[in-house]
């Protein structure tokens, strides 16, 4: 559901012949090295026996489907043969992946022309979300770039059997999310052909469908993850209508959402995805004449969060979350009814697709035992298909921990939920400790996908990891995603210190040793819970994280900053700001003892990096143990495997000696 601002956190080794002829005094003597693009302050050498032990759990991959082939039942995907994900060509289920782009920096989509020559695909450089969109051709390898080379472009969107793409972009004031076409198949470049179709006031806009005979496109103004609307623009001349409107009772609260949206075959109505006079997001549609609603799915009790609706329009595919497991449904047209699709991997279900031809809807699922892979069904007979396999560094996934789904009350009687990931109990008895792992957002949700290097913490280092979702968290309805707006901030910080007290109750864990760890707005959570709750963990480590909400607003880049103001209030506001500054973990410098460890990107443009430098300093001058991190090639989370491997080495030496054993931090 929070797709416009989810601020997803992202996470070489030595070949074991060159160790194996050191002598025993020199491997015992033998450091893991940073690369040249980190920056190191206070962090001791890592030992390579570490990056020794970790490196099979480094070694998965994941693969996300991308895009069909227009005509061949052939998928294009994207997963990591070397540092980065690139773009992959499969040409049957369980095929050979073959590689087709080579960028330093990862390829985020990719979608075919519709002659199935070129495929187009979105990147940035460093990690700084300025996009850009790109044409290659795949008989001769050339690329095209079709976009400024400087603005931020995104949510590119091909027109049907057509050339012509509709994509956001910052271009005329690095701001607002202008919408613009051009002709994806230009000759040289196709910056040439491209155009303003329509000027936007905000960061928020985005389009979400063309209609059938391409000449209207379906577009979203989105203020906040509780508020957007849904607009008809005119594909030729840019003219706009707004097919949805305030709520009668929005001046008392009452908002309405929008996450996704199609026309149907015919174009008199619109087919959305909306929490409109409910609490939950269902499928409705709505006739573009009388623009009155009809709900279809009032039977799932929970969030439905993605859908697609085949290119026949005969067919909508929903996934709903329900309880952070995703259910796979077919929804007829014709009849307006559904079904489960079943023999689904248990998972979390992302990035569903129908093959043009309308029969085979593809998807990607990723789960507690399996990195993310890609599969499809016939919705006719109901066969499934895998199409990747996924390499688990030679580990048997199948072993890993599955989480077990806790619930635990809040200071004012709410009752939250989580997932708790525990070691084995024969290998690891008594108390074992225990990682707060705090998701980002804050309109996120904690999903139990696949864990990749952190099973090494709870397979060979015996740790806890439990993962709350907080009030303010998506997928448990509208009310609750509300409950940390503005002046309720600091509620969510209270949730996770009445999650230390159900730590207290576990008698298989250890209250005493506590870690408490989140990137983005779990990185300002983590900075948080250790500013007011210091003396109940034994050490912190905040990624990517705000440790001000004033500064941070004043600082994230300007196309954002509005969107943000919607979820954490105004800063601008006095009374807003007093409170903000009052709540500001920067400001409660005096209570924070124990050993942080604080990583950044020196590109990310969500969260400035200035926000870890700025708390970092003053820690560190008044004493408090403070390791710290920067990656000069990263932007919002570590994408580069690298970066992510040293990252994660220097974590592991942090929590054995921070929260496994009792050793200071060895400044």
């Amino acid at each position: 559901m929070p797709k416009k601002l989810a601020c997803a956190f992202l996470f070489v080794v030595l070949p074991a012949f060159a160790l194996a002829q050191q002598s025993g005094a020199d491997q015992a003597a033998a450091v893991f090295k940073p690369n040249d693009n980190l920056v190191l302050e206070n962090i001791p050498p890592i030992p390579m026996n570490i990056a020794q032990n970790t490196a099979r759990y480094g070694e998965f991959r994941a693969a996300a489907l991308f895009d069909w082939h227009p005509t061949r039942r052939e998928i294009i995907m994207g997963t990591r043969f070397g540092d980065t994900t690139q773009v992959h060509a499969v040409a049957m289920p369980g095929g050979a992946r073959r590689q087709l782009t080579f960028f330093p920096d990862r390829v985020l989509s990719a979608q075919y022309l519709p002659d199935g020559k070129s495929v187009l695909f979105q990147k940035d450089s460093g990690g700084g979300e300025w996009y850009q969109i790109y044409r290659y051709d795949l008989a001769s390898g050339d690329t095209t770039l079709l976009t400024d080379g400087r603005s931020r472009n995104d949510h590119y969107l091909l027109a049907h059997h057509d050339t012509k793409l509709v994509y956001t972009s910052t271009q005329r004031n690095n701001k607002d999310d202008d919408l613009w076409i051009v002709d994806s198949a230009d000759s040289a470049s196709g910056r040439s052909s491209a155009h303003l179709l329509m000027q936007v006031d905000g960061g928020g806009w985005e389009p979400l469908a063309w209609s059938q005979d391409n000449r209207r496109l379906l577009v979203e103004q989105y203020l906040s993850i509780n508020e957007s609307y849904l607009w008809v623009v005119d594909a030729t001349t840019g003219d706009k209508k707004q097919i949805t409107t305030r709520s009668p009772s929005a001046e008392s609260g009452e908002t309405v959402a929008y996450s996704a949206a199609t026309f149907s075959k015919d174009g008199k109505d619109i087919y959305a995805l909306t929490d409109r006079d409910g609490e939950f997001q269902r499928l409705a549609r709505i006739n573009l004449e009388s623009l009155r609603p009809k709900y279809l799915t009032n039977s799932i009790p929970w969030d439905v969060d993605q859908m697609a609706a085949s290119e026949d329009g005969k067919w909508i595919a929903l996934v709903a979350n329900e309880n952070g497991y995703s259910r796979l449904y077919l929804l007829d047209i014709a009849s307006e009814s559904f079904r489960p699709l079943l023999n689904i991997p248990a998972g979390v279900v992302s990035n569903i697709r129908f093959h043009p031809a309308g029969r085979d809807l593809g998807f990607t699922v990723s789960s507690a035992r399996s990195p993310a892979d890609v599969y499809s069904i016939d919705i006719d007979s109901g066969k499934l298909d895998r199409w990747t396999e996924s390499e688990t560094g030679g580990l048997n996934a199948g072993a890993f921990a599955e989480p077990e789904l806790i619930k635990w009350k809040s200071f004012d009687g709410l009752e939250l939920s989580g997932f708790l990931y525990q070691p084995d109990r024969a290998r690891f008895p008594g108390k074992r400790p225990v990682i707060v792992e705090i998701h980002g957002g804050p309109e996120a949700q904690f999903r139990p996908g696949y864990r990749g290097q952190e099973n090494y913490l709870i397979d060979e280092l015996g740790v806890a990891i439990l993962a709350p979702n907080v009030r303010g968290s998506s997928g448990y309805g509208k009310t609750f995603l509300k409950l940390d707006n503005g002046f309720h901030r600091d509620d969510t910080y209270k949730d996770i210190n009445a999650l230390l007290d159900w730590v207290g109750t576990q008698p298989q864990l250890d209250s005493s040793r506590v870690m408490i760890y989140g990137g983005s707005y779990g990185g300002h959570m983590t900075w948080a819970v250790s500013a007011f709750y210091n003396d109940r963990i034994r050490c912190a480590m905040p990624i990517v994280g705000m440790s001000n909400l004033v500064t941070f607003l004043e600082h994230t880049e300007a196309y954002r900053r509005d969107l943000r103001r919607a979820e954490y209030g105004d800063e601008r506001d006095p009374h807003m700001r007093a409170y903000l500054e009052k709540i500001a973990p920067l400001n409660h410098l005096e209570a924070m003892h124990k050993p942080v460890f604080a990583v950044v990107g020196k590109n990310d443009p969500r969260v400035p990096w200035t926000e870890s430098r700025q708390i970092i300093d003053k820690l560190e001058a008044q004493g408090t143990p403070t390791w710290f991190l920067v990656a000069n090639d990263e932007g919002h989370g570590y994408a580069k495997k690298k970066n992510r491997d040293f990252l994660f080495n220097a974590q592991v030496l942090f929590i054995d000696r921070c929260l496994v054993n009792d050793m200071a931090t060895g400044r």
